[in-house]
């Protein structure tokens, strides 16, 4: 998804951008990229489920030391 653009005789440098920017506008290579920007991969079901599972046991850990007077 490269683009390219070759300056024409007698083009200035501003008309240059411009049709650089409009092209890169037109080809949508910029919204893919602002889409994929913060995609972050799926977390397997079975690491989900392990993770939570340790949340919920460090949380009856924390409750069980928080009655008992420890913390």
């Amino acid at each position: 998804m490269s683009i390219e653009i070759k300056k024409k005789e007698g083009e200035s440098v501003n008309a240059l951008i411009y049709r650089f920017t409009k092209k890169t506008q037109q080809s949508g290579v910029l919204r893919e990229a602002k889409k994929r920007r913060y995609h972050k991969r799926e977390v397997p079901r079975i690491k989900r489920r392990l993770s939570a599972l340790h949340r919920a046991k460090k949380r009856e850990q924390f409750l069980k030391d928080k009655k008992s007077g420890l913390i």
